[in-house]
């Protein structure tokens, strides 16, 4: 940290010398700001822990609330399926039963 300071003063007083007071303390204030903005804009798109126990929360809701989904969908395809069946076996026995009095 002390070298960093110490290097910005230098570079400081080096550019005072050639451009001039008012011109180097408006380049740096601009270089500050510019990263002082550079940093806020990282910092709203980093995600926190709290952020990701939220989403991993939310995921479980999720995943629960599809299996339960599934489950519901899965007996209503089997009673339908039972149904079905039903169905082509009187159906085919009607057919046999047709064909067999003939």
């Amino acid at each position: 940290m002390y070298l960093e300071a110490k290097e910005t003063a230098r570079l400081y007083k080096l550019l005072s010398d050639q451009l001039g007071s008012d011109t180097t303390e408006a380049m740096f204030k601009y270089i500050d700001n510019k990263t002082e903005r550079s940093v806020e804009a990282t910092i709203k798109t980093l995600a926190t822990k709290d952020d990701i126990a939220n989403l991993r929360m939310a995921t479980k809701d999720d995943i629960a609330s599809l299996r339960k989904e599934m489950s519901d969908n899965r007996s209503e395809t089997m009673k339908w399926m039972f149904i079905f069946w039903v169905g082509n076996v009187g159906a085919m026995l009607a057919i046999a039963l047709l064909i067999l009095k003939k």
